[in-house]
C-alpha cells in the first residue's frame, strides 16, 4: 500500500454561489492555501502571494509538508520573504487543479466534472477568491503586503483594484497590465496545440493524474499537453540562456531517436523531458481555462480602456515593481507601465530591472538578485 504524501493544504469554503465576471457561478467552490509563521495580534503582519499559471500553493516546505516548494529560496526563516517576520500565505488559484475548484471537479449539479461547463474564468475571480479567503476566511481586513508572479501578478492588480484599501504594499514581479498581442499568440497556440489532439476530445478525456494516482491513461491529450508545454517553456527563457546552456550541441548517436526528423540535438531532448515532467501534471482543460483567462486581462477596463487610469485606481502606499530585459513573454516596458501608473496614483514606487538571461523564468531562478529587491523591499516596510 503506498503512503500518501503528505499534504499541508488547507481550504476555504467560498460564498455559494460565487458569482463569476463573465457570467455563471460555482456551488459549493473551494480554493487551497498553505501558511507559514505567525499571524500577530492586530493581523497587522500577513503576506498574501499569488501564484503563475501552473503552481500549487506549496510555496516552501513547512512542518505539514517538508518538500521543497516552487519558491523555496525566496520564502521562510531569514529568508527575503522572512517567516520570522512575516505571516505568509499562498492560494491555489481558482480554476486550478491543485486542490482549487476547477474544470476537473465534481459539479455537484451533476455528480460529474465540470470539464467544459465549468463557467468562463477570469483572472478578477481569482482574485475575488483570494480575497475571500484573506478577509472572511483569515479575518484579515489589510494585507501589509501583496506579492503577484507572472499571472498572479495580474490577479494581484484585479484584487487591488476590485479591493480600494485592503494593501499597503504590493510587490508586482514580472508580469502585466494587460496581455500583448505576442503572449496572446504564444498561448493561442499552446491551447490549440491541447483542442486539436484528438484525445482532448472536446474536453472529454479521463481526469487522471499521475500526480494524485501514478499510472497511464489511454485516453488523454498527452502529445496537445507536450507540444502546449514545450512552447511555453522556450518563452520562459531568453535567447541568451539557449545559447549558453545548448549552444549547437549534438546528442550521442545512441541517444537519438532512430526516426526520420528525430532530435537530434540537446535543446530538443531537453523540451522532450521538460515536457514529460509535466503532461500529465496539470489537467488540460485547466490549463485552457487559465490559459485564456491571462489573455483576457485588461486593468485599462477599470480606467475606460486606459491602462494609465486603470492603475491610477489602485490605492496603496507603497510598490516594488521587477522586471527582466530578457523577458519576452512579459518585456520589461509592461513593468514600467505598472511602476508609472501606480506612482500616478499616490504610491511611492520603486522599479527594478534586472538583467538575469533566463527570461521570465528568472524569478524562479536568479534567486540572488530576487531575494535582494523583495527582501530590502519587505525590510523597509
Amino acid at each position: 500500500m503506498t503512503t500518501p504524501a503528505p499534504d499541508a493544504r488547507r481550504y476555504h469554503a467560498l460564498p455559494s454561489p460565487f458569482a463569476m465576471k463573465r457570467g455563471g457561478q460555482l456551488h459549493g467552490a473551494r480554493v487551497a492555501y498553505e501558511t507559514w509563521g505567525q499571524l500577530d495580534a492586530v493581523r497587522g503582519n500577513a503576506v498574501l502571494i499569488l501564484t503563475g499559471l501552473s503552481p500549487s500553493a506549496h510555496a516552501a516546505s513547512n512542518a505539514q509538508d517538508p518538500s521543497p516548494g516552487w519558491w523555496e529560496e525566496m520564502l521562510g526563516p531569514g529568508k527575503a520573504i522572512d517567516t520570522d517576520r512575516w505571516f505568509v500565505i499562498c492560494v491555489n488559484s481558482l480554476g486550478s487543479d491543485k486542490g482549487s475548484t476547477c474544470p476537473a471537479s465534481i459539479d455537484p449539479a451533476t455528480g460529474e466534472p465540470y470539464r467544459l461547463a465549468f463557467p468562463e474564468l477570469a483572472l478578477e475571480d481569482v482574485a475575488n477568491a483570494a480575497f475571500e479567503l484573506v478577509r472572511h476566511g483569515l479575518g484579515i481586513d489589510r494585507l501589509a503586503c501583496l506579492i503577484g508572479c507572472s499571472m498572479g501578478g495580474m490577479s494581484a492588480l484585479a484584487y487591488m483594484v476590485l479591493h480600494p484599501d485592503s494593501v499597503r504594499a504590493h510587490i508586482s514581479v514580472d508580469t502585466a497590465p494587460q496581455a500583448q498581442p505576442f503572449a496572446i499568440a504564444i498561448r493561442s497556440l499552446q491551447r490549440e496545440a491541447i483542442r486539436l489532439d484528438p484525445q482532448w476530445n472536446g474536453g472529454d478525456y479521463d481526469i487522471h493524474l499521475v500526480s494524485d494516482r501514478g499510472g497511464d491513461s489511454d485516453r488523454y491529450p498527452e502529445m496537445g499537453m507536450s507540444i502546449a508545454r514545450k512552447l511555453g517553456v522556450i518563452t520562459y527563457r531568453s535567447a541568451m540562456e539557449w545559447n549558453g546552456r545548448f549552444a549547437r550541441i549534438r546528442l550521442d548517436p545512441e541517444k537519438r531517436e532512430d526516426e526520420p526528423f528525430g532530435f537530434e540535438f540537446q535543446v530538443e531532448s531537453y523540451l522532450q523531458g521538460h515536457a514529460q515532467r509535466f503532461v500529465r501534471s496539470f489537467d488540460p482543460n485547466c490549463y485552457l481555462y487559465l490559459s485564456r483567462a491571462s489573455d483576457w486581462f485588461d486593468i485599462g477596463e477599470y480606467g475606460g480602456g486606459d491602462i494609465m487610469e486603470g492603475l491610477k485606481r489602485i490605492r496603496i502606499a507603497r510598490a516594488l515593481v521587477i522586471g527582466v530585459s530578457t523577458d519576452i513573454l512579459f518585456p520589461l516596458e509592461q513593468q514600467e507601465q505598472i511602476a508609472t501608473g501606480l506612482s500616478a496614483a499616490g504610491a511611492e514606487v520603486e522599479f527594478v530591472a534586472l538583467d538575469s538571461p533566463q527570461g521570465h523564468d528568472a524569478f524562479l531562478v536568479d534567486i540572488p538578485n530576487y531575494s535582494r529587491a523583495i527582501g530590502g523591499f519587505l525590510a523597509r516596510l
